[in-house]
């Protein structure tokens, strides 16, 4: 029984990773390959002319990607992490209604948000700025931060707190000093959620655009299909490239996150 589990449990792996594959597939092959009946399985005539067009073409669009995702990391942590220790171990009046707004928030549609932003960036003259992509990302990884973060640090001993305040730490460096260094886990969980939803983004990256240079790698692909739309092993190459960040994250931080997503989940 558990060798037909595993079979297909192997089974429905390759289903899903199926079309990951044929993406490298298509990106190695040759523009007079790709309309071949039946379709190479494999890249027998490996070219990475796609690759070479991606380092020629598409390196603006990844370094902006690379930007707004570290910036909407670094906002998402500088902001989310203060709340969740509020409510987790000061306990403020109306901490439960907070707590419920954030759940809330998270159920809102991007593409509203996005037209709220628009609103507010043309006014402000501010469309198509990596600042502002930042600041928009931003609002789809903070409510799901400040709940990951409440959940880990209420799972801290008070008595650690408390010695630390018999030191003489006020409650800023307590957290500073012995909170944040406990809460690893929950910052690697949120670091890699909020880079991973700046880096896909293209709801706010396409409402947001002003037509000027500075665009993520997800509105780099959309318009690099419209312009090439027969150069299938260059779109796919991109696609490729723009995977890999994002691939070495999840392999990297996978132990972190198992931990810190399921952090409160259970009580002694």
């Amino acid at each position: 029984m558990s060798r037909v589990r595993t079979g297909i449990g192997l089974l429905l792996t390759a289903v899903m990773l199926f079309p990951v594959y044929w993406m490298v597939n298509v990106s190695l092959t040759r523009d007079q390959d790709m309309r071949k009946t039946p379709p190479n399985w494999f890249p027998l005539d490996a070219t990475l002319d796609g690759y070479r067009a991606v380092l020629r073409q598409q390196m603006p669009y990844l370094g902006t990607s690379l930007l707004v995702g570290l910036g909407t990391v670094a906002l998402t942590v500088l902001l989310a992490a203060p709340a969740g220790y509020s409510l987790a171990k000061l306990r403020p009046r109306g901490g439960g209604v907070v707590s419920f707004a954030f759940l809330i928030a998270q159920m809102i549609p991007g593409i509203i948000m996005a037209m709220g932003f628009y609103a507010i960036y043309l006014n402000l003259g501010v469309l198509n700025s990596w600042p502002g992509l930042i600041l928009a990302d931003s609002t789809l990884a903070v409510p799901f931060a400040v709940l990951v973060f409440t959940a880990f640090m209420a799972g801290i001993p008070d008595e650690l707190l408390q010695a630390a305040k018999t030191d003489g730490a006020g409650p800023w460096r307590t957290f500073t000093a012995i909170v944040m260094p406990v809460s690893r886990n929950a910052v690697v969980t949120v670091s890699l959620f909020a880079f991973l939803w700046a880096w896909s983004d293209f709801v706010f990256a396409s409402t947001l655009d002003g037509g000027g240079t500075q665009r993520p790698i997800t509105l780099g692909i959309y318009r690099y299909i419209g312009n090439n739309n027969q150069e299938w092993n260059a779109i796919m190459a991109t696609a490729v490239v723009a995977s890999i960040p994002a691939t070495i994250l999840l392999v990297a931080a996978q132990r972190f996150v198992a931990t810190g997503v399921t952090a409160g989940a259970v009580k002694d």
